[in-house]
């Protein structure tokens, strides 16, 4: 059995590889997402989201290849840790789950940023809003009072 799970190894390490490949991609467009959301640059915060679905998709077939083998490995556990490749490959998941924590703490910062970005919109658009019915208001009662003027004919 053990060509076997040296083969499946080898398998999982190479898979770790092209995760860890794609995974330091999708940090730097985390990162530029990051900058993009403090902006906001929608332009920009599209761009890196599309990017950022491509790699996004590449990881998850990648994952769905190394589940089978993650599985297998992991029943045998006990005589996989004895084998060659075995503590490279989980230095290299080690290494994966880190890059994947610090994507989701960097994103988690965007989306606060997002979030502010918004209530800050919002905010100006109620105090246009509310500008634009009191200078309403205003119009309305200019308008109605015929003494109202800038001169007063009689005086």
């Amino acid at each position: 059995m053990s060509p076997d799970l040296e083969a499946l190894i080898e398998q999982y390490r190479a898979g770790l590889e092209a995760e860890i490949v794609l995974l330091r991609r999708l940090e730097l467009v985390s990162d530029r997402q990051s900058v993009a959301s403090a902006t906001p640059d929608f332009k920009q915060l599209n761009e890196t989201a599309n990017v950022r679905d491509r790699l996004t998709s590449a990881l998850v077939n990648i994952e769905d290849g190394l589940r089978d083998v993650r599985r297998r490995l992991s029943e045998a556990r006990e005589e996989a840790r004895q084998l060659p490749g075995y503590e490279e490959a989980l230095a290299l998941h080690h290494e994966a789950v880190a890059l994947v924590t610090k994507i989701l703490g960097s994103d988690k910062a965007s989306l606060e940023s997002l979030a502010s970005a918004e209530l800050v919109r919002r905010d100006e658009l109620r105090a246009i809003e509310q500008g634009e019915t009191t200078l309403s208001a205003y119009r309305k009662v200019v308008s109605l009072s015929p003494s109202a003027t800038l001169v007063n004919r009689r005086g």
